[in-house]
C-alpha cells in the first residue's frame, strides 16, 4: 500500500498536477490534465531586488495597500487620500531624494529614478482613480505578470478615434434614458444613468474578443443599464421595446407564452470589426439577482462542448472559442450565495470554462442599503479572493481608465484562463428604480450625486478641450440618436416581432402540442446486450476494485447474457449507452454521481493502483460520436442546477441530468427551478430537456432523507384540474416503478421532437429489490413508457376495491396483498403525475365494476405527496370518487423515531386492505 501511494505521488510530482485533480486522465471526456508552466525569475532581477530590498519592499507595500487610499469612488463621503502607515518611507529607510534602480521592481521607462519619482508612479498607479488587488495570487508567474502589465497602463495611449467612439456611445446611452423618461415617465427602466462608465468596458471587450478570434461571448447580466447596452452596442431594435411599452407581445402569436418584464429581454447578435466578428449572446434573466450567472456558465460550457473547445478537444485551451462574461451588482455579488457557489465551480473539472470575466456595476447601494450595512468586507469583490482572482478597481467617472482596465483583465484572462474582476465604481442617479426617492434613506449621498455632472457630459467636455469634439458635434450625436428613437417609436405599431426560436441547433425541434404523443423508445436486444457488455469492459492493465468485479461486473454480465433481472443501474446504463450509440451526448451531474449516492451506478471506474479513471461507455466503438460526461459536482445545488439548465438550453442533442444526493436537498435549488426550469419556456420560449433525479422514499431515514417534496413540485406544473393534459404542459413529473420504465423515460427525453424538463422521483430501496427488475423484452422495439400500469394478475369480476399508488409503495402493497391472499383488491400504478394520464387511467378503471371503491395510497403524509394533486383531477376527469389512505398530516416530512416509523409503516400497508365501506 505504501509503495502504491509512493508511486502515485511520484507521478504527480513529475507531471505537476494539482492534488485536487490527480485522478483525472486524458481519457476522461470533458477534462484534460493541466500542466503547470515552469516559471523562474531572472537572476539579475533577483539580484537587483536583493540590492534594492528597501525599495522593493516599498513597491510591494503599494501593491498590497495602495488600493486603500485610491480615489476610485466618485461619490465618496470620506477623505480617501488618507495616510497609510504601510506606505511611510521611514519604514523602508528611504528618503525622497534617494536614487534607486527599477529593474524587476517597478515598471518604468528609466533604469534609475529617485524615490520621489517612484512615489509619483506608485501613487498614480495604485492610489489614483484606479487601483488593483493581486498580491494574493497563488502563482508567482501571475503576480509578476499582473504587476508588470498593470503598471504599464499609465503609459498606455488610447487612439483618438476610440476616445470619440466612447463619447458617442455614452452620449447615446444617456439620450436613450432621457428619451424613455420623457415618453414613459412612469416606467421602471433600471437605466444606466450614473453608470455610463460601463459603456467603454463593453465596447472594448467586444472589440478585443473579435480581434482575439473568440467566436462567441456568453453574457449573464442583471437589469441595471441593460436596455442601454442592448439598444446601443448590441443593436436590439428599440421598436420591439416600444411595442412592449404599448402593452403588446414581443414574440409571434403562434407561441403560447406569457412573456416577461422589459428589463429581462435578451439579444443574440453578430458584431463586426473589419474582417473580424464575434457573436454576443445575452441571456434572459429573472429578477432574482445573480441567478443567471451559473446559467450563463453552463451555456458557455455547452457551446465549448459542441465546438470541441479546449478540454473537449485534443488541443487548445478552454475559452479559445467561447468566453463567459458575468455582470454583477455590488450588493448582490456579495449578498447572494449563488455567486460563491458559482465561483467555487470555476476551476473544478467539468464545470470550468477557462476563466470568466466579471464586471461589477458598483452602484454603492443595494436597493437602499449602503455598503457598510450591506457587507462585512471592504469591497464587494472580496469574494474573488476565494478563488485567487485579481481585482481592478476603477472610477466610472473616468472612461479612459475603464477602457484601459478592460484591456488588462481581458489579457489576464486570455493568458491564464482564470477568472478576473473589474469593479467599476459608479452610482445610481435615481433610486432602485426611476420612481423611487433615494433621499428618504440616503440624503447625504444623494446631495453629492445631484450636484454632479453626468459622466457622458464630463467626458464630452474633456474631448472638446482636447480638440477631438466640438459642442455642435456632441449636440448632433444626442439629437440624431433621439430622432432615431423617435422614428422607431412612431413605427413600432407596424413592427413585426422577430422569430429567432427553433433555429440553429434547434431547427429540427418543435413546440409540444396539446395532446399526448407516444414514442417508440425501445432498442434492439442485440444492441442492449452489446452496450451492457461494453459497460463493464476495462483495459487488461486496469486494477478494478475487487468488490465491483464480483458484485458489479460479473453480476451484470450474467444478467445481460440472459436479458432478465435487469436492475435500475443496468437499465440506466443501457439507456445512456444506447443514446450514445445513436450519437447523442449524455451529461450527468451531481454529488458523486459517478458511483451514485447509493453506490449503485459505477459508470466511472477508478484504478485501485494508479487512481486513473475509465469510463466504459465512452469506448463503445471506434467511430463513436456521442459521449458521456460525468460531472461529480461541488456540494452545491443552486449553482449546479442553474449550470445544468444553461447547458440544456444550448442543444437538444444533449441529455443533461442532475441528480440530487437525496431528493430532500432539491429545495436548495428552488431559485433556478422556480425562475428557469419550470417557466423558462413560458416566459422566454427557452426549451430545455433538463432531467432531474430526486431519490425519494420512506425507509426510516427520517426528515431530510425521505421526501423530494412531490407536492411542491406538482404545484409548479400548469396541469389543469378539469382539462386533459397534453405534451405542452410546462413540466413532466414521473415516478417509475420499474427499471424499464426508467429506461424509457430517459430515452424519450431525446427521441421526441420537442423538449420538456423532466423530474423523476427515483427510488432508493428499489435499486436492489429483486421484484423491481425488468427484462430486455420490456425495452425492445415497439415498447414505450407507460403512464399507468394496470393489475394484470387480478380478476376484474372479483374486484371490489382498487388501490392506486406510485413508486416503491406499490411493492409494499403488493407483498401485503399476496400475504393476505386478497383477490378482491386490484393495484394500479400511476407512473406519470404530469401530464396527468386521464385516458390511460380511465381505461384501467373501466375494467372494474362501477361500485368498486377507489383509494389513493401513498407513503407521504396527507398534506404532502401527490394526494392533493391526484384527487381533483381524478374526480373531475375520471368522474369517480377517490378516497385517501396514507400517513396523517405532519409538519415535518418524516418522523425521526424508529419505532414510530415502523408503526406508521404497518398502518399504511394494512389499512387499505382493512378499510370497510357500506
Amino acid at each position: 500500500m505504501l509503495r502504491t501511494l509512493s508511486k502515485s505521488f511520484k507521478v504527480l510530482k513529475q507531471e505537476q498536477i494539482s492534488v485536487a485533480r490527480w485522478y483525472h486522465t486524458e481519457n476522461v471526456f470533458g477534462f484534460r490534465k493541466k500542466i503547470e508552466n515552469e516559471f523562474t525569475i531572472e537572476e539579475d532581477v533577483l539580484q537587483n531586488r536583493s540590492k534594492e530590498s528597501n525599495f522593493y519592499r516599498l513597491v510591494t507595500a503599494y501593491r498590497e495597500h495602495g488600493h486603500k487610499k485610491a480615489e476610485v469612488n466618485p461619490i465618496s463621503m470620506i477623505d480617501q487620500k488618507k495616510q497609510l502607515p504601510e506606505l511611510d518611507l521611514k519604514r523602508y529607510s528611504l528618503e525622497e531624494g534617494d536614487r534607486v534602480k527599477t529593474k524587476g521592481i517597478l515598471e518604468c521607462d528609466k533604469d534609475e529614478i529617485s524615490v520621489q519619482e517612484a512615489l509619483n508612479i506608485l501613487e498614480n498607479s495604485y492610489a489614483g482613480h484606479i487601483s488593483a488587488e493581486f498580491t494574493y495570487l497563488e502563482q508567482e508567474e501571475e503576480r509578476e505578470w499582473f504587476a508588470k502589465e498593470y503598471e504599464k497602463l499609465q503609459n498606455l495611449t488610447i487612439d483618438d478615434n476610440a476616445k470619440v467612439e466612447m463619447a458617442k456611445e455614452m452620449l447615446k446611452a444617456q439620450e436613450f434614458d432621457r428619451f424613455l423618461a420623457a415618453k414613459y415617465p412612469g416606467l421602471k427602466r433600471y437605466g444606466g444613468e450614473g453608470a455610463e462608465g460601463m459603456v467603454p468596458f463593453f465596447m472594448e471587450l467586444f472589440r478585443l474578443s473579435a480581434k482575439g478570434s473568440i467566436q462567441e461571448l456568453v453574457i449573464g447580466m442583471p437589469h441595471r443599464g441593460r436596455l442601454n447596452i442592448l439598444t446601443g452596442l448590441l443593436r436590439y431594435p428599440p421598436a420591439q421595446i416600444f411595442l412592449r411599452l404599448k402593452g403588446e407581445k414581443d414574440f409571434p402569436d403562434h407561441y403560447e407564452a406569457t412573456g416577461d418584464t422589459l428589463s429581462h429581454i435578451n439579444v443574440s447578435e453578430d458584431l463586426h470589426y473589419g474582417n473580424d466578428k464575434v457573436h454576443i449572446t445575452v441571456l434572459k434573466n429573472p429578477s432574482h439577482l445573480e441567478a443567471v450567472n451559473p446559467v450563463s456558465v453552463g451555456k458557455t460550457r455547452a457551446k465549448q462542448m459542441l465546438l470541441r473547445d479546449g478540454d473537449y478537444g485534443k488541443e487548445g485551451r478552454l475559452s479559445d472559442k467561447i468566453l463567459n462574461l458575468q455582470v454583477h451588482g455590488d450588493a448582490a455579488l456579495m449578498g447572494q450565495g449563488v455567486n460563491q457557489e458559482t465561483l467555487n465551480m470555476s476551476q473544478t473539472p467539468h464545470y470550468e470554462v477557462g476563466g470568466a470575466i466579471h464586471m461589477v456595476t458598483n452602484n454603492q447601494l443595494g436597493f437602499t442599503t449602503p455598503p457598510e450595512r450591506g457587507r462585512s468586507s471592504r469591497y464587494c469583490t472580496d469574494l474573488a479572493k476565494m478563488i485567487s482572482a485579481p481585482v481592478v478597481h476603477v472610477s466610472g467617472d473616468h472612461p479612459e481608465l475603464v477602457y484601459k482596465a478592460t484591456r488588462l483583465v481581458f489579457e489576464y484572462q486570455r493568458k491564464f484562463r482564470k477568472d478576473v474582476f473589474l469593479d467599476i465604481n459608479c452610482y445610481r442617479l435615481w433610486g432602485h428604480n426611476e420612481l423611487d426617492d433615494p433621499s428618504f434613506t440616503n440624503p447625504s449621498l444623494y446631495k453629492i450625486i445631484r450636484s454632479k455632472k453626468t459622466v457622458p457630459d464630463m467626458y464630452a467636455a474633456k474631448l472638446i478641450t482636447e480638440g477631438l469634439l466640438t459642442e455642435e458635434e456632441t449636440k448632433e450625436i444626442s439629437s440624431s440618436h433621439s430622432k432615431w428613437l423617435n422614428d422607431a417609436h412612431k413605427s413600432c405599431d407596424s413592427y413585426t416581432p422577430q422569430d429567432p426560436y427553433f433555429s440553429g441547433n434547434w431547427n429540427n425541434m418543435e413546440v409540444a402540442k396539446n395532446q399526448v404523443t407516444v414514442w417508440d423508445t425501445g432498442v434492439n436486444s442485440d444492441v442492449l446486450a452489446y452496450v451492457g457488455r461494453k459497460s463493464v469492459q476495462y483495459p487488461d492493465s486496469f486494477n478494478i476494485h475487487p468488490t465491483l468485479l464480483k458484485s458489479y461486473v460479473k453480476n451484470r454480465l450474467s444478467k445481460i447474457s440472459e436479458g432478465v433481472d435487469i436492475d435500475w443501474a443496468t437499465a440506466e446504463t443501457l439507456a445512456f449507452g444506447s443514446l450514445l450509440y445513436e450519437g447523442y451526448n449524455v451529461r450527468i451531474s451531481g454529488q458523486d454521481v459517478g458511483r451514485g449516492t447509493f453506490s449503485h451506478r459505477h459508470v466511472m471506474l477508478v484504478d485501485q493502483e494508479t487512481n486513473e479513471l475509465h469510463i466504459p461507455l465512452n469506448d463503445l466503438h471506434k467511430d463513436q460520436q456521442g459521449f458521456l460526461e460525468i460531472a461529480n459536482s461541488t456540494l452545491s445545488e443552486e449553482a449546479v442546477v442553474g449550470f445544468e439548465y444553461g447547458f440544456s438550453i444550448e442543444s437538444p442533442r444533449n441529455l443533461c441530468i442532475w441528480e440530487a444526493q437525496f431528493g430532500d436537498f432539491f429545495n436548495s435549488a428552488q431559485i433556478p427551478v422556480d425562475c428557469f426550469v419550470t417557466c423558462g419556456e413560458s416566459k422566454w420560449i427557452y426549451n430545455s430537456g433538463l432531467t432531474i433525479l430526486l431519490p425519494h422514499g420512506y425507509d426510516g431515514a427520517g426528515p431530510d432523507h425521505s421526501s423530494s417534496r412531490i407536492e411542491r413540485i406538482l404545484l409548479q406544473t400548469d396541469s389543469k384540474e378539469d382539462k386533459v393534459d397534453g405534451d405542452n404542459i410546462n413540466l413532466q413529473v414521473c415516478q417509475p416503478s420499474t427499471p424499464a420504465q426508467y429506461f424509457h423515460l430517459l430515452r424519450r427525453q431525446m427521441v421526441r421532437n420537442f423538449r420538456k424538463p423532466l423530474i423523476i422521483i427515483t427510488p432508493k430501496t428499489l435499486l436492489r429489490l429483486a421484484e423491481a427488475t425488468s427484462s430486455f423484452a420490456e425495452m425492445s422495439p415497439q415498447t414505450t413508457f407507460m403512464p399507468v400500469i394496470g393489475d394484470k394478475m387480478c380478476d376484474p369480476e372479483q374486484v371490489t376495491k382498487v388501490l392506486i399508488t406510485s413508486g416503491k409503495h406499490y411493492y409494499t402493497l403488493l407483498n401485503k396483498k399476496i400475504a393476505l391472499k386478497d383477490n378482491s383488491t386490484a393495484l394500479i400504478r400511476l407512473e406519470s403525475f404530469a401530464p396527468f394520464p386521464t385516458a390511460e387511467l380511465l381505461k384501467e378503471i373501466q375494467i372494474f365494476k362501477k361500485n368498486a371503491v377507489i383509494i389513493w395510497c401513498q407513503e407521504e403524509p396527507r398534506n404532502m405527496g401527490a394526494w392533493t394533486f391526484v384527487k381533483p383531477r381524478f374526480e373531475n376527469l375520471i368522474g369517480r370518487r377517490i378516497l385517501y389512505c396514507g400517513r396523517e398530516e405532519l409538519a415535518t416530512s418524516a418522523v425521526g423515531v424508529a419505532k414510530v416509523h415502523q408503526k406508521e409503516v404497518e398502518e399504511i400497508e394494512t389499512k387499505p386492505f382493512a378499510m370497510k365501506f357500506n
